[in-house]
């Protein structure tokens, strides 16, 4: 079984994602880590250097083979991976496949990436709480037509990353 996790940015895609792969025994993959294992640049590098479009079009590719493995694995999404490219689709699709959205408030989301901003190019700019909650409520509304097609929903408000793999393994067994 592949168990695809989509969400927002800090939403805990990876780290949610190794403690799952780890509690049943699966493989965990980040499609981010292999695109840039692949493209030898980081996500950032990749996006500056040969622009969003070249980098879209491998993010589907690289997310359409992944789809095909037959091992036990663990696939987290960039934020954006299920708004391009019929992304959410491949996924919806694919053989052997269940969709997670770890969906997160915006406070929560606020709290976390005002911590992480540094890090994460595109809201590094943000100065205040008010400003990045602002950014992250525009951002949602636009995603939220795709995060809401995956197959699970599980909140990872007020809970341990402990706490959301016991829910989604509930979910899924």
């Amino acid at each position: 079984m592949i168990i695809v996790l989509i969400g927002y940015m800090a939403s805990g895609k990876t780290s949610i994602g190794k403690k799952l792969a780890n509690k049943l025994n699966y493989a965990f993959v980040d499609l981010d880590d292999v695109i840039e294992e692949r493209e030898n640049a980081s996500v950032t590098k990749v996006f500056k250097t040969k622009g969003e479009i070249y980098f879209r079009k491998q993010e589907a590719l690289y997310l359409r083979e992944l789809l095909t493995t037959k091992a036990n694995t663990i696939l987290s999404l960039g934020g954006g991976a299920p708004c391009y490219s019929n992304n959410m689709d491949a996924v919806l699709n694919a053989e052997n496949t269940t969709s997670i959205y770890l969906n997160a408030s915006i406070p929560t989301l606020v709290e976390k990436l005002m911590k992480k901003k540094a890090k994460r190019p595109l809201i590094a700019h943000i100065e205040t709480e008010e400003a990045m909650a602002e950014f992250i409520g525009k951002h949602l509304f636009e995603r939220l037509q795709f995060y809401n097609q995956a197959e699970l929903k599980v909140s990872i408000d007020n809970k341990s990353k402990d706490e959301v793999v016991d829910a989604i393994v509930s979910e899924l067994f």
